[in-house]
């Protein structure tokens, strides 16, 4: 799960902005030279024809990326395929382009694999590039082939200029991002088994930021500097059970069914961020009325703080992810038969929780909620630390300076995602992170995940252009 699949929820959240921002409409920003819109093309059209769901692998992709980077002049040295040995269909491809070495590395990450594609589902075939009506469609399109081929295409075209680097560029084309337990993810491989290909002084990942429009306005670029952190808990309760004709006061389900609406009806507490205040704070620029005045509240904090947040949370399904960390009931399991009273009975207890918080502190929390020492929490998998990354200074007026010189007068706004992306990795690895992509999509029409993936063609050769623009920016 990434940002790009939890944008429809934003619509809700964003339905007055374009008029009360005034928002500018998305007229065609600068769009790269005629050949590199060919080649980005002709690279999103093989990724995208390549099948790498979680079965498959990204055995398919690499060798094309390879291919393509050796076919620009990169040295061998300086391409490299790498990944746990267990399992050789998942490989990963790292390039570094090298520099003066005047400042260290920048990272760039993005992960090669798809979530499943039923073509029965679909009216064009998933696995192939199609474009109409002013779309490119194909299952991977804004999940984020649309952002490998751009960085394939930047690192080309710097290098047929001729560009030299400030700092090395590293960009790690990677595995199983979007499903598994970890053990085959391509960045977590990487920093911790390859830490000398990848380690930089900030990582910059497409997949967790990107533009938002509002029936055809935009309305600003999303600058990711925080994500919540996942994690699950088991929670169990266990009796001695018996034969259904004979019922027991202490029936498992009952007693857990209890427990689960003590949690449903006492929510964490609203607190913010680094991040989330200037999130709030710029909201409270584009708003108007009492939402502009409980923006405020939140953002600056103080004695009007917690009635606000309220009335935000009620309010928007996203704001309320965005106030608090978020634990919500989503498997039941109980009972070997239909005539057999529950010797056990459990539910899975899924949880995003905020970056400064730990898995331990939640876990007291749900404990302290549920009041009952017969039921008993446990963690299902320990999840990464994943720290917020301070707000960089110069890498946002970088920013700044390169989205105005695409689209005048779009503002960047920080934010924390309530999804996860690879990003968790390289900050556990203690390498600032941020979620910075330039493709602009409609907050109610993002397919990610969904049948008929799809992106806007201009939109796309749009985000190859800034792009290249910023990787060439972060390196001067």
């Amino acid at each position: 799960m990434t940002i790009r699949a939890l944008k429809p929820a934003l619509a809700l959240a964003w339905a007055s902005l374009a008029l009360a921002a005034g928002a500018r409409a998305a007229e065609p920003g600068p769009l790269p030279p005629a050949a590199d819109q060919a080649l980005s093309h002709d690279i999103l059209k093989e990724l995208v024809e390549v099948n790498t769901t979680f079965d498959h692998g990204t055995a398919g992709a690499v060798p094309l990326i390879v291919a393509r980077l050796k076919a620009a002049g990169f040295a061998d040295a300086d391409v490299q395929v790498v990944g746990p040995a267990a399992f050789p269909n998942k490989p990963n491809v790292v390039v570094r382009y090298r520099g003066t070495g005047k400042a260290k590395p920048v990272l760039y990450v993005g992960h090669l694999d798809v979530v499943e594609a039923d073509p029965k589902d679909w009216t064009v075939d998933p696995f192939k590039l199609t474009e109409k009506d002013g779309y490119l469609y194909g299952r991977g399109t804004i999940d984020m082939k649309d952002e490998d081929a751009a960085m394939l295409d930047s690192l080309i075209r710097l290098k047929r200029e001729g560009f030299k680097p400030s700092r090395d560029i590293i960009v790690a084309f990677t595995a199983d991002e979007e499903t598994g337990d970890g053990s085959t993810n391509g960045v977590n491989y990487l920093v911790n088994q390859r830490r000398d290909l990848v380690d930089a002084e900030f990582s910059i990942n497409p997949d967790s930021g990107e533009g938002d429009l509002e029936h055809g306005k935009r309305l600003d670029l999303n600058f990711q500097t925080a994500e919540k952190t996942y994690v699950t808990f088991y929670m169990t309760m266990t009796n001695r059970g018996g034969h259904s004709s004979l019922p027991e006061p202490d029936n498992a389900i009952y007693q857990l069914a209890e427990g689960l609406v003590k949690l449903s009806k006492a929510p964490m507490p609203a607190r913010t961020t680094a991040t989330t205040r200037a999130y709030f704070e710029h909201m409270a620029a584009i708003e108007t009325g009492q939402t502009r005045d409980d923006l405020l509240a939140v953002a600056k904090g103080g004695a009007g703080f917690d009635a606000a947040a309220e009335r935000l949370s009620k309010a928007s399904v996203f704001y309320n992810a965005m106030l608090r960390s978020t634990c919500v009931a989503t498997l039941l399991s109980a009972g070997p038969a239909e005539n057999a009273l529950p010797q056990r009975a459990q539910a899975s207890i899924q949880c995003r929780i905020l970056p400064d918080e730990t898995p331990e502190q939640t876990q007291k929390a749900l404990e302290a909620r549920v009041a009952d020492p017969t039921i008993k929490f446990s963690v299902v998998f320990p999840p990464h630390p994943n720290p917020e990354s301070a707000l960089d200074p110069a890498l946002m007026k970088i920013t700044q300076q390169v989205t105005q010189s695409m689209w005048p007068g779009v503002p960047i706004v920080p934010v924390m995602s309530v999804g996860a992306s690879d990003s968790v990795y390289t900050r556990a690895a203690g390498i600032p992170s941020y979620g910075l992509g330039g493709m602009f999509s409609e907050l109610d029409d993002n397919r990610a995940h969904s049948r008929d993936e799809r992106i806007g063609t201009t939109a796309f050769y749009e985000d190859v252009e800034f792009t290249y623009r910023l990787m060439k920016a972060v390196s001067r």
